[in-house]
């Protein structure tokens, strides 16, 4: 079976940056173990694998895998997949605005797709659900050895490391400082105790120390038990983070719009394009989004 596939780069308007993504279409006759396979053979943070959707009035029903296991919802394959399709629908270097239904394990995703003749495609889509706080974090110190660092630099102002989800659940650490989280790393023996036993997709380290002005936090995500050493843009711990960000900001009603860096560390800079909506104190909604750019496209013999 010979399948034709493409490859992008996720959060970033430009090649060789973002998160790098490979879609593989027509995808209705593979099996799971195939599927599984094809992701570990682009060993890439995930693969998106496109099938016909169980609703003809959709655009397509996606099944999305990193090197080790599938995933019921992920940022960068919706935002990558959509603007994909809708390039494919409309053509390149076109003026248009699409709407790409998507189903997911979590659910269905309606995702617009602005397309400009001068930039990349720009995807954005409503979260599935409001995140929620999932469980609780061993000590501070556990978490620091987990990180290769010391406990002094874990949290700054009220930020204190949580758990929330989205379907994924991450832990979510605030680092002191931009030299601090630039050291973090998976450290050996001592990450299990720290991040592994907890069920989590992975540890997503942020500060307010930024490369750019116009960004709101710097962040790294390190997920080794998902097949992930380092992700350079995490879409769905982005959403998920909507829930730190309100909870210890205390933001007041209305629609706040947060910028997030990531894969600097990596040489992937990635930008997050992150709203939130407060309806008078609670999290109401949660947006994501971010450029796509297309980088190659081919065949995989099955």
């Amino acid at each position: 079976m010979r399948l034709s596939y493409s490859t992008l780069d996720v959060f970033t308007d430009r090649r060789f940056g973002g998160n790098p993504l490979a879609v593989v279409h027509g995808a209705g006759g593979l099996t799971d173990a195939q599927m599984q396979a094809i992701a570990r053979e682009f060993n890439l943070s995930e693969t998106v694998f496109v099938l016909p959707a169980e609703n003809p009035a959709h655009s397509a029903r996606l099944r999305i895998f990193t090197p080790v296991k599938e995933l019921a919802f992920a940022g960068h394959p919706t935002v990558g997949t959509a603007a994909l399709l809708a390039e494919n629908k409309f053509g390149p270097g076109r003026d248009a605005d699409a709407l790409i239904v998507l189903e997911e394990g979590i659910g269905t995703l309606r995702v617009g797709v602005r397309l400009k003749t001068d930039q990349p495609p720009f995807a954005e889509f409503d979260a599935p659900k409001v995140p929620v706080e999932a469980g609780t974090l061993p000590p501070v110190d556990v978490l620091a050895a987990g990180l290769g660092l010391i406990p002094s630099e874990i949290g700054f102002e009220n930020h204190k490391p949580v758990c929330y989800a989205v379907g994924n659940a991450f832990a979510f650490v605030p680092i002191a400082s931009r030299e601090a989280i630039a050291r973090a790393r998976v450290n050996g023996s001592h990450w299990a105790p720290a991040f592994s036993q907890q069920g989590l997709v992975g540890a997503y380290l942020y500060t307010r120390q930024c490369e750019h002005t116009t960004s709101s936090f710097h962040v790294r995500m390190f997920a080794p038990d998902a097949g992930v050493p380092e992700d350079p843009a995490t879409g769905s711990a982005a959403v998920c983070f909507a829930g730190v960000i309100a909870r210890f900001d205390r933001l007041p009603h209305g629609t706040h719009r947060r910028t997030i860096e990531q894969g600097f560390e990596m040489q992937r800079p990635s930008l997050v394009s992150l709203v939130l909506h407060i309806d008078g104190h609670a999290l109401e909604g949660v947006r994501i989004g971010g450029h796509s750019v297309r980088v190659s496209e081919g065949t995989i013999e099955v």
